[in-house]
């Protein structure tokens, strides 16, 4: 859900999106910026982005959609077990919209 936060975990500092101002700002309109470093309020500061990626991107998706790229691990956090449920929503979503729906 746009504006939700997420607490995923991130591998390390050393992954992280860089593009032309070009690509940067397409991306920006088309909204195909689906992810972004932000504190636990959500805001987007220097100080969340761990890793200087550009624009606080943490991920993108494809023209169509139907591609999504990030650096943050939500696998790592789909079970309170194993110390979180932040990557929960992510795939939820994507059994939701892969689930057929009725003619």
């Amino acid at each position: 859900q746009q504006g939700q936060v997420l607490g995923i975990p991130i591998g390390h500092g050393e992954g992280r999106y860089y593009a032309d101002a070009e690509t940067l700002a397409r991306l920006e309109a088309e909204g195909r910026v689906v992810f972004r470093y932000c504190d636990a309020d959500g805001q987007a500061t220097a100080e969340a982005n761990p890793n200087g990626s550009a624009n606080n991107i943490a991920g993108i998706v494809n023209e169509r959609g139907n591609v999504l790229g990030m650096m943050p691990h939500p696998e790592r956090a789909s079970e309170a077990l194993l110390g979180g449920e932040g990557g929960l929503p992510i795939w939820r979503s994507i059994i939701e919209a892969s689930a057929p729906t009725a003619a």
